[in-house]
């Protein structure tokens, strides 16, 4: 009895291993699929607010739902309260798996919005509409690969949002909002994390990405320790042109004083289309993205799941 005992742990212990798929990679056929729709013509250019972005709303809705990741609210969009015309948030929630450690959030978040249709001397060659692919379908569309990717492991000891940021573009209105409503609702958040900008790899550089906000907490030396690599670095830019305040990931900071940071791989030198028609699907590396999001997937697992938070802020 005692062997069979122990031979049924070691099958239940060899189960939820499994549930973590160590060799997990994501489909380049899929990161091409959703970014493709995020970037079509179709959509003029995902300005918040428009009547063309209910259906990129509903896009990513679906995501959710087809991956078994219930909302948070009680619908998937949440409507921002901080903006003249109807826009949403889509909020997607799945709970930890650790009694304790579910009562602790993380947000995995980027902006699915951009400028929309633009007119006079910024339309080039007859072209008006701004598709956004590198801002931010791509990191879109990495948040939609993480989302599949939890939903699959179910590994996630904290309790995980992911959500899908509008009117980005418009001063971090979508973020500004869903950070005071969570701070207001007394939220246990532990980090938040923000893909912006991941669609073409940096040029002449010792790592994958950079982090905004080097400085200010000690996530990229975790992520580089969970890694087991330099993936995550510094660019003097980052610094010189303040981006930390400048993506959804400061709200949070501001509103919770916890680590909230940005990855990005626009580097200044290695895309020359940012707010232009230009920004197209066909601009894209895939493959390079894909990379991003197998990179980050293992990394953000190890951070959901440290039994301390061991991402802090640094001094001030």
């Amino acid at each position: 009895m005692k062997h069979i005992i122990i031979m049924l742990l070691g099958l239940s212990f060899l189960g939820k291993a499994q549930t973590r798929m160590p060799n997990y990679q994501v489909k380049e056929e899929q990161v091409a699929k959703t970014l493709s729709f995020l970037t079509s013509d179709e959509n003029l250019g995902r300005e918040a607010g428009t009547k063309k972005m209910e259906q990129v709303a509903s896009y990513l809705e679906n995501i959710c739902k087809e991956n078994n990741i219930p909302p948070y609210f009680k619908t998937y969009k949440d409507t921002l309260s901080n903006f003249n015309w109807p826009a949403y948030n889509i909020v997607g929630y799945l709970e930890g798996n650790d009694a304790k450690l579910k009562n602790e959030f993380v947000i995995i978040g980027a902006h699915y919005d951009h400028i929309g249709v633009l007119k006079g001397a910024n339309v080039v060659k007859g072209d008006s509409i701004a598709n956004g692919a590198n801002d931010n379908a791509a990191g879109s569309t990495a948040v939609s690969e993480v989302l599949k990717y939890f939903a699959k492991a179910k590994s996630n000891k904290r309790s995980v949002l992911f959500v899908f940021f509008s009117a980005e573009e418009r001063g971090l209105l979508g973020s500004k909002h869903l950070a005071a409503k969570l701070k207001q609702q007394n939220l246990n958040l532990y980090f938040m994390f923000n893909y912006e900008m991941i669609g073409v790899p940096m040029v002449n550089k010792d790592m994958l990405l950079y982090i905004t906000g080097f400085g200010k907490s000690n996530m990229a030396q975790k992520m580089n320790e969970y890694a087991g690599e330099k993936l995550i670095g510094y660019i003097p830019a980052e610094t010189r042109y303040g981006l930390f305040r400048a993506s959804d990931n400061y709200p949070f900071y501001y509103e919770f004083d916890v680590p909230a940071q940005t990855v990005s791989t626009f580097d200044f030198e290695n895309f020359q289309f940012y707010h232009q028609p230009d920004d197209e699907f066909d601009q894209m590396n895939i493959s390079h993205i894909s990379n991003v999001i197998n990179k980050t997937i293992p990394v953000l697992e190890k951070m959901i799941n440290a039994p301390e938070k061991e991402i802090k802020l640094n001094e001030k």
